[in-house]
C-alpha cells in the first residue's frame, strides 16, 4: 500500500498498525462501506476528528453517526455520539468493575402511541458495582423508563410513535439507556457525553441538553439543572490533609478526588491544577536500620 499522502494521514495513536499506513481517504471509503454504510463524507471526518483526538481506533467502531433534528435550523444533522461498546471498554480498562447486573423489567405495558400498538416495559433497572480503594464494593444503580427514553419517528409529519428500533426492541434498548447512566454514576471520570441509544430521535437544542454533574442523568432541559457550586479555599485547605494521606497509604488518587469533588462542586482551574500534581510522599530510610533490617533476614534465612 501507498505512503500516507501529505497531510491525510491520521495519528497512529488512534489506528492498528494497518490502518495508520492508510491514507484518510482510503480509510473513509473503508468506514463507509463497512461501519457506517452510506454516511456522509463530512459526517465519517467528524468520526475520525473524535477518534483522533480521544486516542481510540476507528475500526472498532467505538462511536456512532446519530442524525439529531436541530430546531434552530429545521433540518436534521449528524451528531457523533459514543456508543454503549466504548462505555463497557474504558469502565473494564479501570481494573475497578465488579460487576453489572443483569437488567431487571418493571410490568409489560401495552399501549398505542402514535398509531403504533406496542407493548413495551414500564421501567428497566441496572446496577453496575465498582471496587473502591479499601476493598469494598460499591453499587451504582440507574432506573430508567420507557416513556422518557424511547425515540419518536418524528419526521415531517412529527410523528410520535416510536421509531424501528425502538418498536423491534424495546427492552434491549431501554437496557442499554439504564446501563449508561448506572456507569456514568459509577464511573464519573471516564466522561458524561450520552450514548447514541440516549439520543438517538431527540431534537438537538443547541446545547440545552446536559448531564447532571451530580447524578450522571441526562436532563433534558437545561433550566432542569441544578448548577454545581463552587469549591471554596476553605473546604480545599480542610481536606488538603487528609487527601495527602489518602494518597501516601494508596487508598486514592489525584484523579479518583478530582472526580468525587468534581461530581459536587466546581473546581477552580488552578484548585484542579493543585489536585492533579499531588504525589504521594517519600518516605525517608535511616540507612542504619535498613542495614540492621537486611542482616536479621539474612540470618533468619
Amino acid at each position: 500500500m501507498n505512503a500516507p499522502a501529505k497531510g491525510t494521514s491520521l495519528s497512529a495513536k488512534t489506528q492498528s498498525t494497518s490502518v495508520s499506513a492508510m491514507t484518510e481517504d482510503e480509510l473513509i471509503n473503508i468506514l463507509r462501506n463497512s461501519l457506517y454504510p452510506g454516511a456522509q463524507t463530512d459526517s465519517i471526518k467528524m468520526v475520525l476528528g473524535y477518534c483522533q483526538a480521544s486516542g481510540l481506533d476507528p475500526m472498532q467502531k467505538p462511536v456512532h453517526i446519530v442524525p439529531i433534528w436541530d430546531s434552530k435550523t429545521g433540518a436534521m444533522r449528524d451528531v457523533v455520539m459514543p456508543g454503549i461498546g466504548l462505555y463497557r471498554t474504558q469502565m473494564s480498562r479501570t481494573g475497578e468493575c465488579a460487576g453489572v447486573t443483569e437488567p431487571e423489567f418493571g410490568p409489560d405495558t401495552p399501549e398505542t402511541i402514535g398509531g403504533v400498538q406496542i407493548t413495551f416495559p414500564a421501567w428497566c433497572k441496572v446496577v453496575v458495582k465498582r471496587l473502591l480503594p479499601n476493598g469494598m464494593i460499591a453499587e451504582f444503580a440507574a432506573t430508567e423508563r420507557w416513556k422518557e427514553n424511547y425515540a419518536m419517528k418524528g419526521g415531517k409529519e412529527k410523528s410520535v410513535a416510536p421509531n424501528a428500533m425502538w418498536t423491534k426492541r424495546p427492552y434491549a434498548q431501554l437496557a442499554k439507556c439504564a446501563e449508561a447512566q448506572a456507569l456514568r454514576k459509577a464511573f464519573p471520570e471516564l466522561g458524561a457525553a450520552p450514548t447514541a441509544d440516549e439520543m438517538e430521535g431527540k431534537e438537538f437544542d443547541g446545547g440545552a441538553t446536559v448531564i447532571d454533574g451530580g447524578t450522571g442523568e441526562i436532563i433534558q432541559n437545561a433550566s432542569e439543572a441544578k448548577p454545581l457550586p463552587a469549591y471554596t479555599d476553605a473546604q480545599m485547605d480542610a481536606n488538603l490533609a487528609a487527601w495527602q494521606d489518602a494518597i501516601n497509604s494508596g487508598k486514592t488518587t489525584p484523579q479518583r478526588i478530582l472526580a468525587m469533588v468534581g461530581s459536587k462542586f466546581t473546581l477552580s482551574p488552578a484548585q484542579s491544577e493543585h489536585i492533579r500534581n499531588m504525589k504521594p510522599a517519600q518516605t525517608e530510610v535511616d540507612p542504619f536500620v535498613s542495614a540492621m533490617e537486611a542482616a536479621e533476614q539474612g540470618a533468619q534465612a
